[in-house]
């Protein structure tokens, strides 16, 4: 397993990188994020360690999605294949919970797979907004609940169940029981129609 440095270390490597794909200098991402000039750069420094509300943030301005951030950069001769023990760790040092990245990195594919491990009572809120593309994202209960809220929608979710929801709204996660919740989260670009309730957008 990767140790924090490394993850860090990573995580500054693809945000530079995405940055520089977008031509965004450190004060337009800012502006974009509302993530502080200063606070990025140590994050692309590898010399801070972001909270899952952060690299969002952050993910949301550069168009991607979060689990992408973990990813490698695609590769057509990377392997179609990760062991367990090769998966990428990730622990939220806010909310301590636990992203493992299950796809294949640097794998072309249209999906993105990770689990995530939610402590007893932990709470997760995302804030960002639209993405250049559109990212659908479902959530399958592998064990424990899961308290979620999509925009002005809220579902309380038991092991078993599975919910489709959009990333370009404010979503939030919450463990409301004592003992971990366990979930998968799967991750794809879709088309341009609307969510349920969503007005299209004009041309």
């Amino acid at each position: 397993m990767e140790s924090e440095s490394d993850i860090n270390s990573h995580l500054a490597a693809r945000l530079r990188g995405l940055r520089a794909q977008n031509g965004l200098t450190l004060d337009e991402l800012s502006e974009r994020t509302g993530v502080s000039r200063s606070m990025i750069s140590l994050i692309e420094r590898g010399e801070s360690s972001p909270t899952a509300v952060i690299l969002n943030r952050l993910a949301a301005g550069l168009g991607v999605s979060l689990a992408s951030l973990f990813a490698e950069a695609g590769r057509a001769e990377a392997s179609p294949l990760v062991r367990h023990a090769d998966q990428r760790v990730w622990r939220d040092p806010e909310s301590g919970y636990l992203r493992r990245a299950l796809s294949p990195p640097g794998h072309p594919s249209s999906i993105e797979l990770a689990e995530v491990i939610l402590p007893p009572g932990a709470r997760v809120a995302y804030d960002s907004g639209p993405r250049t593309a559109r990212i659908g994202q479902q959530v399958w209960v592998l064990e424990g609940e899961v308290e979620v809220t999509t925009g002005r929608d809220s579902h309380r979710l038991a092991a078993g169940d599975c919910l489709c929801m959009g990333i370009d709204r404010p979503n939030m996660f919450h463990n409301p029981a004592d003992q971990p919740a366990r979930y998968l989260v799967a991750l794809a670009a879709t088309s341009l129609r609307p969510w349920p309730g969503e007005r299209p957008v004009p041309d």
